[in-house]
């Protein structure tokens, strides 16, 4: 009997891609609750299989349920990032190096097609650069024979997207990503894993270093401004 390979995607499924998009864009806001109503109606669904979407989006780490209150959007923290990254740099690097001996033509010509795609999303600040860089780095760790690897790699890229998204919002940061990917996509493709997982590490702790400032800069600004502001006058 002749066997073929197919997937069965559910509402469920469609609606947590949607959900989780709107989430990662910051058009779900954090500290608001989910308006379950007003949302299903939005997206012309019943509440079932949005409630499923959402419960399954909470296992994913993007949202939190309260008693008698649904659901909210996990606010962004630095002690959350330190734990995102914490993990990718233990998984993500000897997942990409990995990888790079194993990948096929195709998943070679597959990682070059979205970093292309991925400059010019970044160039022209599409809404979708962030998506693309998720799915550059996972096309860099998912060959080989380490699923479970890549699919734990897969979902701290979804955790990490917002991060992503608040590293990239200052000036010029695409363009240091840009050149740190490509210098990383070459070594993938020369097969260098020792290069590859050096370079995969340094990304991730630039951007982790990037934003630990940002976060720092964020809370202190408010509580020093006043007392700079009396030394000058005194």
């Amino acid at each position: 009997m002749p066997s073929s390979t197919f997937e069965v995607r559910t509402l469920s499924d469609r609606l947590m891609e949607v959900v989780r998009d709107m989430i990662l864009s910051g058009t779900i806001q954090p500290n608001v609750a989910i308006r379950q109503d007003s949302l299903a109606s939005e997206l012309n669904v019943s509440k079932i299989p949005l409630r499923e979407a959402l419960v399954r989006l909470e296992q994913d780490g993007l949202v939190v349920s309260q008693p008698n209150r649904g659901f909210f959007v996990r606010p962004m923290s630095v002690a959350e990032a330190e734990e995102i990254y914490a993990l990718r740099l233990k998984l993500e690097p000897d997942a990409s190096a990995q990888s790079c001996l194993a990948a096929s033509e195709a998943e070679r010509t597959a990682a070059r097609e979205v970093l292309m795609r991925l400059d010019a999303a970044a160039a022209a600040h599409q809404p979708s650069a962030g998506a693309l860089n998720r799915a550059f780095h996972i096309a860099l760790s998912r060959p080989g024979d380490h699923a479970v690897t890549a699919g734990i790699v897969a979902r701290m890229h979804v955790m990490a997207d917002r991060y992503v998204r608040k590293h990239l919002e200052y000036k010029g940061r695409h363009l240091t990503a840009e050149a740190e990917h490509h210098e990383i996509l070459q070594a993938w493709l020369d097969r260098d894993a020792d290069r590859v997982r050096k370079l995969v590490a340094e990304h991730l702790e630039h951007t982790l270093a990037d934003l630990r400032q940002e976060f720092s800069l964020g809370q202190a600004e408010a509580p020093q401004d006043q007392p700079e502001r009396q030394r000058r006058a005194s």
